[in-house]
């Protein structure tokens, strides 16, 4: 048996520090000015006194800076600091043995591992989006549309409270195996192709599609947007069309069939015929994990601060790791949107090694209580350190069934829910259309712009812009909308009714959402409310206000009685304040 040499500091015990995410291995994340609670279990050896703290500091300077920790209860000790910067922080827990005097001793502090916290952008916690197809925005029904067609529409989407405008694929489009309307294997002639085909002889990754204008005309569009408040977020598709010029200067870069040939892509059971997966540990993988780095950075000087990436979890863990790590220590600013609608286990990695934002399930959860236990996994538990889910009601590839043919009122009632459960959230445009035809047998809408040029009339009756408009005005003006991780649900007994809140104490916001989640019918019901979670007592009166209808009610305790008709309203969005 190996002699054990004793040391004062084994005499200090930290231990079982959260919150940590997988152990450390990977960052917590916040914002500006959040604050930073850190808990842990201190003990140690013997009756004499000891103290502890986190030492913090913004990775790089060579000062620490100490918060103190208190003793809680049986071991437990807290504390907390506050990031300012974006970047990344890091910080560990000490403790120290003290004299009578509460002096320090001889002894050494003991101290924890070092962990991180990367601190994001305030608009990776904290976004509005309307995605744009740019094709889509002229009036001949014909071709497509242009960067100044597109600029045209700024105006009317600002005033809609939306503040990202997000992209897709903006390049050039391949011809060979050119997709047709409706994803038809082969398209005819004049018919423009799927964006995320990308590359031609025009260009690839960092060309402008030319029908829509010059990298000039676009440039013209990105400073639009700056003036009118909005930011850019950009789909980055990692696929080339067979045309792409990648694929004459490196064909090392693609996977290969067993005769030499280059593969089409698969996410299976989808094929892909019009485009080529590259291979991310050929044997010039180095140059390929640079190049699309070198692309992101180039379109962060282009207006983007945001990029959607498009079906992450098909590329391998440690690319993303590496590229998003370092264009984050050039450009903290950035922001990562991960698309990948798969298992849970997966698009929680994703989080955790560095997307910013993921997408979620929101679009097939319709049943209060799947609703329900879903964002309580995701606003609740451990996820809420590492994950901010992105709420979409439908986006270019998916039209859920509930929307298939569905009344205004379904339009509005998913709306409201995704733009109140989450911080985050966006809107495909000809959503507010209510554009309602499915692909027949398929969760799409029919006659999707994602194949063929299409115009949309932005003011056709039955369109729901003004409900967006209040909508969105109620989350800018309260704070409460704009926390993640501060849901909480309450009850009724009517399974169609959901009940929910979100409060900001010290900002004296607080908002209570009663959602009808069946849009064809009157639904009504008793519905219970925690008092305290709205910090009221049981027996208070309160005053809430629609921010929709407009409409005031003096509400008393906790059972209130509401009756909602989806024809009329989807929900009450309440902000409430003590009588």
């Amino acid at each position: 048996m190996t002699a054990v040499i004793p040391n004062r500091k084994d005499s200090l015990v930290i231990e079982n520090i959260r919150p940590l995410v997988n152990a450390g291995q990977y960052p917590l994340k916040r914002e500006p000015g959040d604050m930073v609670t850190v808990q842990a279990d201190i003990f140690r050896c013997s009756h004499e006194k000891y103290e502890a703290a986190i030492q913090y500091r913004l990775t790089g300077k060579k000062k620490w800076e100490t918060a103190p920790m208190k003793f809680v209860d049986n071991d437990l000790w807290e504390g907390s600091f506050q990031v300012k910067s974006i970047g990344f922080y890091e910080y560990q827990v000490i403790a120290w043995t003290t004299a009578p005097k509460d002096e320090p001793t001889e002894e050494v502090p003991t101290e924890s591992p070092i962990y991180e916290v990367r601190v994001d952008p305030l608009y990776a916690r904290v976004g509005t989006w309307y995605e744009m197809f740019p094709r889509s925005q002229g009036t001949d029904p014909k071709k497509a549309g242009t960067w100044d067609d597109c600029i045209k529409r700024i105006p009317e989407i600002a005033g809609l409270g939306f503040d990202t405008i997000y992209l897709v694929p903006i390049h050039p489009i391949g011809k060979t195996n050119r997709k047709g309307a409706n994803n038809s294997v082969k398209a005819k002639a004049g018919e423009p192709g799927c964006p995320y085909a990308v590359g031609s002889d025009k260009g690839g990754h960092y060309a402008v599609d030319p029908e829509l204008g010059t990298l000039k005309d676009f440039d013209r569009f990105a400073k639009a947007c700056k003036q009118a408040g909005i930011r850019l977020a950009l789909d980055i598709a990692l696929n080339c069309s067979p045309d792409h010029p990648y694929v004459k200067q490196h064909p090392e870069w693609y996977c290969h069939e067993a005769d030499g040939s280059i593969k089409f892509a698969e996410n299976p059971p989808k094929k892909y015929e019009d485009i080529y997966p590259f291979d991310y540990y050929n044997e010039n993988y180095k140059a390929l994990w640079q190049e699309i780095r070198d692309v992101i950075l180039f379109w962060t000087e282009h207006g983007f601060d945001i990029f959607r990436i498009d079906n992450p979890h098909t590329k391998p863990f440690a690319f993303w790791e590496w590229m998003i790590r370092d264009i984050k220590e050039k450009k903290p600013e950035v922001v990562f949107l991960a698309e990948a609608f798969t298992r849970p286990k997966m698009m929680h990695r994703l989080a955790k090694l560095g997307f910013d934002q993921s997408y979620t399930y929101f679009t097939w959860r319709v049943e209060k209580w799947e609703i329900e236990e879903y964002f309580k996994e995701l606003c609740q538990s451990e996820a809420k350190e590492y994950m901010r889910g992105m709420l979409f009601p439908t986006t270019p590839d998916i039209f859920p069934k509930h929307l298939h043919n569905a009344p205004a009122s379904a339009f509005k009632m998913r709306l409201l829910l995704a733009a109140t459960l989450s911080s985050i959230y966006g809107m495909y445009n000809g959503y507010e259309l209510c554009e309602n035809e499915p692909f027949p047998n398929k969760e799409e809408l029919n006659h999707s712009e994602k194949y063929q040029y299409k115009t949309h009339d932005w003011n056709a009756p039955g369109n729901i812009k003004d409900f967006v408009s209040k909508v969105n005005r109620a989350r800018k003006q309260q704070p409460a909308l704009q926390e993640y991780n501060n849901l909480h649900f309450h009850t009724c007994e009517n399974p169609q009714i959901m009940v929910y809140s979100k409060r900001i104490a010290a900002e004296n916001s607080t908002v209570l959402c009663i959602v009808n989640l069946d849009p064809y019918n009157t639904q009504s019901g008793i519905v219970r409310i925690d008092m305290a979670e709205l910090g009221l007592h049981d027996d208070d009166f309160y005053f809430v206000k629609d921010q929709i209808t407009g409409e005031n009610f003096v509400w008393r305790g906790s059972e209130n009685f509401v009756l909602l008709d989806p024809s009329k309203t989807p929900g009450h969005l309440f902000t409430v304040l003590k009588a």
